[in-house]
């Protein structure tokens, strides 16, 4: 976890970097769209701080009160994170509105434009690094965190496209305009983000391809069983957890069961990293013919 917090903590570092020079771009333009992104910018510093809160939290090993660890702090960060870009585009569609109510023509735009650009270049690259990292060590703020940066810089080029045809053509209302589609861009950013911490949140099940070589490893590594029912996943940052009942004879004794749990708790971990395995064995009277057959 030391890196994850190494990672998080360069996040803060680099946001606050981009942050600078994005402000720097808007005072020497006065372009409402470079304000929106700079805007952006503030939040991508809030949210890189809420990560390594929740990085560190998480990090804490499992205790009295939390027999199971404290890994879903890393989707309540993600759900901070979308509330703070939705807040973010709020305040960037008023400063539109109030950039169109009074237009103005962009100053000194091609130096503003190029440190925007710089700007640009530096996020892309370190969203690049926490979207590989975050999905490496399976961390959900990280992969928050580095999307979000990735929506960040899309709002960029399109921000940069845009003040440059403003430049060229001298139509007023493409400044706010563009502020405005920055803004939508990261609510609809926003909105995806949340929803998918919503499921890490509620225990959502893996995904099915997941689901379908947990089922096969329980299917070729059960000799021994009848079958398998009732299984049941979810997860919580870079723990899986895995469950299910495991039908035998009724006359088998405890140290055969047991070897074939051991068996199937390898296989599974084999194919799912860091599972946490949970296996209940019932009599054949208690089978239920619907579950996994075991080859």
């Amino acid at each position: 976890m030391k890196r994850l917090e190494i990672l998080a903590a360069c996040s803060i570092a680099v946001g606050l970097a981009v942050l600078a020079l994005k402000y720097l771009a808007y005072h020497l333009t006065g372009s409402v769209a470079l304000l929106s992104d700079a805007i952006e910018s503030i939040v991508n510093v809030l949210t890189a701080i809420a990560a390594l809160i929740a990085i560190r939290f998480a990090a804490q090993p499992a205790d009295k009160d939390h027999p199971y660890g404290h890994h879903k702090a890393e989707y309540v960060s993600a759900v901070i994170e979308g509330v703070l870009i939705v807040i973010a585009a709020l305040a960037i569609l008023r400063a539109a509105w109030d950039a169109y109510q009074i237009p103005r023509m962009v100053e000194a735009p091609w130096l503003g434009l190029a440190v925007n650009g710089a700007a640009t270049l530096v996020n892309l690259l370190w969203a690049s690094v926490l979207i590989r990292q975050g999905r490496k060590h399976r961390s959900p703020a990280l992969v928050a965190d580095g999307r979000h940066l990735m929506t960040d810089v899309i709002s960029s080029v399109g921000v940069l496209a845009g003040l440059v045809l403003a430049v060229y053509s001298g139509i007023r209302a493409l400044d706010p305009l563009l502020a405005v589609l920055v803004a939508l861009n990261i609510l609809w950013a926003g909105w995806k983000l949340m929803k998918e911490s919503a499921g890490g949140l509620l225990d959502e099940a893996l995904p099915e391809e997941t689901l379908e070589r947990i089922r096969a490893a329980i299917a070729k590594n059960a000799d021994g069983a009848i079958e398998a029912h009732d299984l049941r996943t979810r997860h919580a940052g870079p723990m899986t957890f895995v469950e299910f009942h495991l039908v035998v004879k009724g006359s088998m004794s405890v140290t055969d069961a047991h070897e074939i749990c051991d068996r199937l708790e390898r296989a599974i971990k084999a194919e799912v990293h860091d599972a946490l395995i949970s296996i209940h064995v019932e009599p054949d009277d208690k089978a239920k013919h619907s579950g996994i057959v075991v080859l």
